[in-house]
């Protein structure tokens, strides 16, 4: 007997905008739909202006450190062919990656610190994802024109206004977004050199500089398109959905963290009116509706709904509410930077910033300083002369010259300094031991070196002691000034 299985009908998805109607009656929605195009509308105020100083210190930062001379190099290079990572006075090795460890470690406690007191701060004004975007707005509103203009464009007809003002804008984009990656890139490999290549690849200058090669020519275009496709296209998708500090932000917020807030006591009902007129009489509110909070919105969304997560807290909405609250002649923080307690209870700004020092914040702060404490101890403290021993397993242990017995060893001499340093290299733990020959090394500055020497052993002291492996310490002293002597263990092997 056969079974028969039914088969269900297959509805193509549409937009949500667009209803299906089956047979039945019923209605189907999809859950999909097209993202819809945001046109923020540009806006000044007291807020913007500490914005775009950010924007004006982040790039000045990023783009101008590489250029920077610091004791004859670059200032900051992390140059990943000669493991040296230079930063300032610092010269760091690949062995002192915990630093990076405690560095991210320290940035996140910090995130945390300022998303429990303040909110998301760091997205609205410092993300790079905001910074890029901001520029990027900055060079759309002045090539297409206002929100208004731009809408008018993008819907009317393909003409040559429309050609020449689209192919300008994506061609300073590009420009910023390939700058952008050429910058990155010059932490990694020395930004001289890679302008001279970069010259000759445009046919200006001489020969082609030696140590570049495809592969930095490819992160300059991938971190160039990334810029050019964040920043131009994904805009508040990125914020929205990549990134994922937006949805455990609301794990550091409590009722008492500073945000973006719209006084629905005060703005509710609301309504147009005339400048002037009686509210009392119309019974409205001071929000007169005008809107200009989402039109400024560069992720589209009604601060008036309350909290939302994809708020970033860049305060534009505040701005433009406090630009028509002066033309309406009301008081301005309709739309503020206020703690939920504080606006359901009324408290006054004095009373809000009391309440900062909470357990939260008091935990994270204390964390923190601790870490950065640890951290700036650590780094002060730090051994300039970094000494690796390496045994040589080809021969473990051989007789030599009046039955001594001899064992071999590698030493890794790394020099964490930027002047020329002389060391002077000892042994001790084993009675008798001595270096076959006085070993002296000179390091240039930022080198490392390798050097073989020969431990040998009184037949004497080797009967003392037994057969077997015995520890044994390498002490290389410097020569000339009163760094300490570094101090590093390994084992001296008796043939049975």
């Amino acid at each position: 007997m056969r079974r028969v299985i039914p088969i269900q009908p297959v509805v193509v998805a549409r937009s949500a905008a667009t209803p299906v109607a089956t047979a039945a009656g019923t209605e189907l929605v999809s859950l999909y739909e097209k993202q819809k195009k945001i046109y923020p509308r540009s806006v000044h105020g007291w807020f913007s202006r500490w914005r775009w100083a950010l924007v004006w210190l982040t790039q000045a930062l990023f783009y101008g450190l590489p250029w920077l001379s610091w004791n004859g190099r670059q200032s900051v290079l992390f140059d990943l062919a000669a493991r040296r990572f230079f930063i300032f006075d610092l010269v760091l090795y690949p062995q002192d990656f915990i630093y990076l460890t405690g560095l991210l470690v320290l940035s996140a406690f910090g995130l945390f610190f300022v998303t429990a007191v303040a909110g998301r701060m760091w997205c609205g004004y410092a993300c790079p994802q905001t910074v890029y975007t901001e520029i990027f707005l900055w060079v759309e509103h002045h090539i297409e024109g206002e929100r208004g203009a731009r809408i008018k464009l993008d819907a009317g007809p393909r003409s040559f206004k429309r050609l020449w003002r689209k192919s300008a804008k994506h061609g300073v984009w590009l420009a910023i977004s390939l700058w952008t990656g050429f910058s990155f890139v010059g932490y990694f490999t020395p930004i001289h050199t890679l302008g001279a290549e970069a010259l000759t690849l445009m046919g200006i200058g001489g020969p082609a500089a030696q140590g570049v090669g495809p592969w930095e020519w490819f992160w300059v275009s991938f971190y160039g398109l990334a810029t050019y496709g964040n920043a131009g296209f994904l805009r508040e998708q990125v914020c929205k959905y990549m990134c994922p500090y937006a949805r455990f932000q609301s794990a550091m917020f409590d009722r008492d963290t500073m945000i973006v807030s719209y006084d629905t006591a005060r703005g509710d009902p609301r309504g147009t009116r005339a400048r002037g007129a009686d509210l009392d009489k119309l019974g409205l509110g001071d929000c007169i509706d005008c809107g200009l909070c989402v039109h400024v919105c560069p992720v589209g969304i009604d601060i008036r709904e309350g909290l939302q997560y994809e708020c970033i807290a860049c305060s534009a909405c505040i701005d433009a509410c406090d630009g028509v609250m002066d033309k309406m002649k009301y008081p301005r923080g309709l739309i503020r930077y206020a703690t939920e307690n504080g606006v359901r209870k009324g408290f006054t700004r004095r009373q809000m910033f009391k309440r900062v020092l909470r357990p939260r914040v008091l935990i994270y702060g204390g964390v923190l300083l601790a870490i950065a404490a640890a951290f700036t101890t650590s780094l002060s403290l730090r051994q300039t002369l970094k000494v690796d021993v390496v045994r040589d397993r080809g021969t473990l242990a051989r007789l030599v010259d009046n039955g001594q017995i001899e064992n071999l060893y590698r030493l890794q001499l790394m020099n964490a300094t930027e002047s020329l340093q002389r060391y002077r290299v000892g042994v001790s733990g084993v009675p008798g031991a001595e270096l076959a020959s006085t070993i002296e090394v000179d390091l240039p500055p930022a080198q490392a070196r390798w050097v073989t020497l020969a431990v040998r052993v009184p037949p004497q002291a080797a009967a003392a002691i037994g057969p077997g492996a015995h520890a044994i310490r390498f002490r290389v002293t410097p020569i000339g000034h009163d760094a300490d002597a570094v101090s590093e263990k390994s084992t001296f092997v008796v043939p049975r």
